[in-house]
């Protein structure tokens, strides 16, 4: 992948950059592979906002990801698209008996490349197998969190994981954020780092571009008034900084002790 800059035509041009798509080979998705996506603008089951600042954005489908990985057998890569859910490529596989899946795409698959699941594969990029058969050191990404629930690690792009250890029946496996933490050995992983490695380089310019992908305008507490905001009023600021309901806002450990998974981290990410 490669990122090009815009000419400074206009002011909000001028340190815009965007990907060139030349590792794109399918413009269309596979009819068989997508489902409609509602949107929820941040919204929970119950209609609350849970997730601040979301909504409007440009319509999408979604492109329905294999996961799991379970189906064993080769399948050749028939295509690289986009896809406008997440900042990864997906290719498009067909498996010898016809049917046709969706991965990520890691660094360096191509198209006409074979790829393969299952407990005796080759350790190449692409192939998905469990973590007792990966060697320590090699890159990975994709991983379970349980046996059969699918990838919920390490899936963003320019992102690898690496099982630093084995021991009886789990893996010390090293995350991105510097995170060190234990996975069963069951759990499957696919070799390789997830491609589009540039994203994070692409700089959008203008405000406009930041709601195309549904992401509204961040207001400061200190700009509104004392009713909409602790921070709020002519005293700027006034007291350390806090949320719209008076919690700190740096540093503050909301993590809940009785549902955290504190056991199977040997090392934080801070």
């Amino acid at each position: 992948m490669a990122i090009k800059k815009r000419k400074p035509i206009t002011s909000s041009m001028r340190f815009q950059s965007y990907s060139t798509f030349d590792e794109i080979t399918k413009k269309t998705p596979e009819k068989s592979l997508i489902q409609t996506l509602k949107k929820n603008s941040g919204r929970n089951n119950k209609g609350h906002i849970t997730v601040r600042r979301r909504g409007g954005g440009h319509k999408r489908r979604y492109r329905v990801i294999d996961f799991l990985r379970d189906k064993e057998g080769n399948a050749s890569v028939l295509a690289i698209e986009y896809d406008p859910n997440r900042n990864a490529r997906i290719a498009l596989l067909e498996y010898e008996d016809g049917e046709k899946r969706y991965i990520l795409v890691p660094l360096g698959l191509k198209v006409g490349d074979i790829v393969a699941s299952g407990d005796d594969v080759e350790i190449k990029v692409g192939n998905s197998m469990p973590l007792e058969k990966i060697p320590t050191g090699v890159s990975i990404h994709n991983l379970e969190l349980n046996k059969g629930r699918g990838a919920q690690l390490v899936r963003s792009a320019g992102s690898w994981a690496q099982i630093l250890a084995k021991e009886g029946k789990v893996a010390h496996i090293k995350l991105p954020s510097g995170e060190v933490r234990l996975l069963h050995l069951d759990c499957r992983a696919t070799i390789g780092q997830v491609g589009n490695s540039e994203h994070m380089n692409i700089v959008k310019g203008k405000a406009g571009r930041s709601r195309w992908l549904g992401i509204r305008p961040h207001v400061r507490g200190v700009a509104m008034n004392p009713v909409d905001h602790p921070m709020g009023g002519d005293t700027s600021g006034g007291r350390p900084s806090v949320s719209p309901w008076g919690w700190p806002s740096k540093g503050l450990r909301t993590r809940n002790k009785k549902k955290a998974s504190n056991k199977f981290i040997i090392k934080r990410r801070k």
